[in-house]
C-alpha cells in the first residue's frame, strides 16, 4: 500500500515524524509537508508565486507553501504513482467542530479527497500533546482495517484522539461535528516602535458539545471519527431563499 503523508505543523513536527515511523512499518510512505508551521491555513493554494520542493536528510519532502499546496503538488506532479490513501497529521491540537473550517490538517486530507483518494486527518485533543504514540497506533489500525475492507464510497474522515496512553482509551465512536462559541477577542499589543499589532484570539469553548459530537467523545477518552464532506450548500434553505427572492 502506498500512502502520502502531510500535515500543517511542518515537516519537522513530532506528530508527523511519529506517524511516519508507524505507518512505514505497514506501507510505502511518501512525506510531503510544509517547510514551517502553517496551522490555520485552511484550503488555501499559493497562486501568486512559484513553489519549491526540497528534501530533508530523513527523506521527507518539504514545500514553501500551504498544506493544500503540498498534497496538490505531490499528487499532480511530484509522485510517480497515485497513492492508495492520503493521511494528514498528527496535529498538535484538536480539530473539532468549527476548527475543521480553518484547519490545515483537515485541508491536506481534503485535497486528497477532492482528487479522488480516500483521506484521513488525525489530531490530538489538545496542544502540547504528549501521547502522539496513541494517535499513531490508531492511525495504523484504521489503515489496516481499510486494507482489509476498503470504503463503500468516497471517504474523508476527521479523527481526534484523546491525549492519553493507548490503554486508557475508552473506544472509538463515529461522531458529528460539534460547534464552538464565538472566538475570544483579538489581543491588541504595542511593539517597541509603538505600532499596534494583533494576535488572533483563542477559539471559543464548545457550545454544541453534547453526546454524539466530537467534543463529547474526546471528553470521554474516546477516539472521535467524523465523516465530513465538501458540499457547503445548505440544501434545507434553498426553497426559503427562492421564496425570499420572489418577494416584493
Amino acid at each position: 500500500m502506498k500512502i502520502l503523508l502531510s500535515n500543517d505543523d511542518g515537516y519537522f513536527a513530532p506528530g508527523l515524524n511519529i506517524l511516519a515511523e508507524h505507518l512505514a512499518k505497514i506501507a510505502d510512505i511518501t512525506v510531503v509537508a510544509p517547510e514551517r508551521n502553517r496551522s490555520g491555513a485552511s484550503n488555501s493554494l499559493t497562486l501568486d508565486r512559484p513553489l519549491s520542493v526540497k528534501q530533508a536528510s530523513n527523506g521527507f519532502f518539504y514545500v514553501n507553501g500551504t498544506p493544500t499546496d503540498c498534497v496538490h503538488i505531490a499528487l499532480t506532479g511530484l509522485m510517480d504513482a497515485i497513492p492508495d490513501m492520503v493521511v494528514s497529521g498528527i496535529n498538535d491540537g484538536a480539530n473539532m467542530g468549527d476548527d475543521t473550517i480553518y484547519s490545515g490538517t483537515v485541508a491536506a486530507a481534503m485535497e486528497g479527497y477532492l482528487l479522488g483518494i480516500p483521506s484521513l486527518a488525525f489530531s490530538m485533543s489538545q496542544h502540547n500533546a504528549t501521547h502522539f504514540e496513541t494517535a499513531a497506533r490508531i492511525a495504523v489500525e484504521m489503515v489496516q482495517h481499510y486494507q482489509k475492507t476498503g470504503f463503500a464510497s468516497p471517504t474523508l474522515l476527521n479523527v481526534n484522539v484523546p491525549d492519553v496512553p493507548y490503554d486508557q482509551l475508552k473506544g472509538r465512536v463515529v461522531t458529528r461535528l460539534g460547534k464552538r462559541h464565538k472566538a475570544e477577542p483579538v489581543i491588541q499589543l504595542k511593539t517597541p516602535r509603538n505600532e499596534t499589532v494583533y494576535w488572533v484570539g483563542a477559539a471559543g469553548k464548545p457550545n454544541d458539545g453534547g453526546e454524539g459530537t466530537d467534543f463529547y467523545a474526546v471528553s470521554q477518552n474516546m477516539v472521535s471519527i467524523s465523516p465530513i464532506q465538501v458540499d457547503l450548500t445548505k440544501h434545507t434553505q434553498m426553497d426559503e431563499i427562492k421564496h425570499w427572492l420572489q418577494q416584493k
